[in-house]
């Protein structure tokens, strides 16, 4: 079983722990009332990571830490620059295994072991308003460091940090800061006691592989389009861990960046080699898939249920909410158990270490040396052409299945080309943004008609089960009548929204 607190903390240099004569008094400081002394403790943690630091390579921690208030087994994820989630598991001899499903997509299945034993004497005081309430805990410790690993180093240093209770603002973090700073009290210069340990003991750079920085020229299309990359592998990997505990719009979020590193991929083959990303392209449609089942549903769920609670009681005519209940969670949990499989399978952890590949030996083709201009703004505009091509496809189509399913191709044509956009937004400017931005209007009514075919074909099946059952089916008929009517809507938006997004003076100032 594990627990999970977000931490919000700022760590700084401490000339000592046993003379404290150089730390302020911070009565007074933004509503701080009182210092209290809370006395001391001993901690003893043991921080496990795999062999070239995976873990803190994308600063996550793992350890299991005796002594204190929490004992027990931490593995923290980074939220922010001052804020991390910490999720907890109880004592035990090894690694929990609900928390080394939560690492997998940095340790990307590689054996974890223990590298560093960090023993700190921790003396700590709480901040307190005037209510009494506990408003941080300031703590200042005294910590010795030996690497497990072969050097078998030792360090040892003092800091203090700050750490914000709950539901405290963050405004009293800066003012203490601040109070500090006036004092002569300076920011630690490593992020977490594991960071200090690994530089002093010369682990980390032993054991994390060398950057390819020399391989992107700096100020080039390769550099932009690497960059961009980078950060929706990193979305991905830190996205893992809130699916897998089925925290609301995880799965939504982590589909969405599938999509949007898919689509990147492919509108930049003339700066990553396809033989490279097309097959990884092909992994993320799988992994997208796998998980679009569960999105799917929860999008269909939250749209019905809101059409059914927006009806007069008088037109819900037999079992309505009962009814769609029933359909929900027989879906739901086919779905959660899809999306779980797949991120427990090989085929995912092989698409990991691909992912992985991609950023530490990216495949640059001759192009990527070469201005981002020229370069991203032709790959803009050959998915923009392909777009326009689809919706005048569509909008050429009268109404019925063979214009809904080119409206829906137009759909995607539209998110490939607004995340084509999102790389050079730094190079290509202002002209880009608005591309992007009337873009995505675009999808959005495409988005709204294609929700509503999906739900028409939802309400079918409901009310045939409904009719089997003996109930009434006037209410499902209502349904699909308003899920008809707002597609007729949208369809009839579409031509206007399309057209602010199709102006000339847009494709002519990507044309530079």
């Amino acid at each position: 079983m594990t627990e999970s607190k977000r931490e919000t903390e700022r760590k700084y240099e401490a000339p000592s722990a046993d003379d404290t004569a150089w730390l302020p008094d911070l009565t007074g400081v933004d509503g701080i009332e009182s210092v209290v002394d809370r006395g001391t403790a001993d901690l003893d943690a043991v921080y496990y990571d795999t062999d070239d630091l995976r873990l803190a390579g994308t600063s996550a921690t793992l350890r299991r830490r005796t002594g204190g208030t929490d004992e027990g087994w931490h593995l923290k994820l980074p939220l922010s620059k001052d804020s991390r989630e910490e999720v907890q598991a109880p004592l035990s001899e090894a690694v929990p295994d609900t928390l080394r499903e939560l690492a997998l997509s940095r340790t990307r299945g590689a054996d974890l072991r223990p590298v560093v034993r960090i023993r700190s004497t921790r003396g700590v005081r709480e901040l307190v308003g005037s209510d009494g309430t506990a408003l941080a805990e300031l703590s200042i410790d005294a910590v010795q460091a030996e690497s497990l690993l072969a050097t078998g180093r030792r360090a040892a240093w003092t800091e203090m940090e700050v750490e914000l209770a709950p539901d405290t603002d963050l405004a009293l973090l800066d003012a203490v800061d601040k109070a500090l700073g006036e004092h002569g009290v300076a920011p630690a210069h490593s992020p977490s006691k594991l960071a200090h340990a690994l530089e002093e003991t010369d682990v980390g750079v032993s054991r994390v592989p060398a950057a390819r920085a020399d391989a992107v020229a700096p100020g080039s299309a390769g550099e932009e389009v690497l960059r961009y990359v980078k950060e929706r592998i990193q979305a991905l990997v830190n996205l893992d861990p809130a699916v897998r505990r089925d925290l609301p719009d995880a799965v939504h979020q982590i589909r969405t960046n599938c999509r949007r590193l898919r689509s990147v991929l492919r509108s930049y083959r003339s700066v990553l080699d396809r033989e490279a990303t097309d097959p990884v392209r092909e992994e993320l449609k799988w992994l997208g898939n796998e998980l679009g089942a569960e999105r799917d549903q929860e999008v269909l769920r939250e749209r019905l249920r809101a059409r059914i609670q927006a009806l007069p009681g008088e037109l819900l005519l037999g079992p309505v909410s009962a009814r769609l209940q029933v359909w929900d969670a027989g879906n739901t949990s086919e779905a959660r158990m899809r999306t779980l499989e797949a991120l427990d399978s090989p085929r995912y952890l092989a698409l990991l270490n691909r992912l992985a590949t991609l950023t530490e030996q990216p495949p640059l083709r001759r192009k990527a040396a070469r201005k981002p201009g020229k370069v991203m703004g032709k790959a803009v505009l050959k998915e923009y052409g392909q777009l326009a091509d689809r919706m005048a496809h569509a909008l050429e189509l009268p109404p019925g299945t063979e214009r809904d399913k080119a409206l829906h191709e137009a759909r995607k044509a539209a998110k490939k080309t607004r995340y084509a956009t999102e790389p050079a937004r730094d190079s290509l400017g202002k002209p880009v943004r608005r591309l992007g931005k009337r873009v995505k209007a675009v999808q959005q009514v495409l988005g709204d008609h294609q929700d509503s075919v999906v739900a028409r074909d939802a309400l079918r099946k409901v009310a045939v089960a409904a009719h089997a059952a003996g109930e009434p089916g006037f209410t499902w008929g209502l349904l699909y009548g308003q899920e008809q009517a707002a597609a007729d809507r949208g369809e009839r938006e579409l031509p206007t929204v399309w057209a602010k997004a199709s102006r000339r003076k847009l494709r002519k100032a990507l044309n530079g």
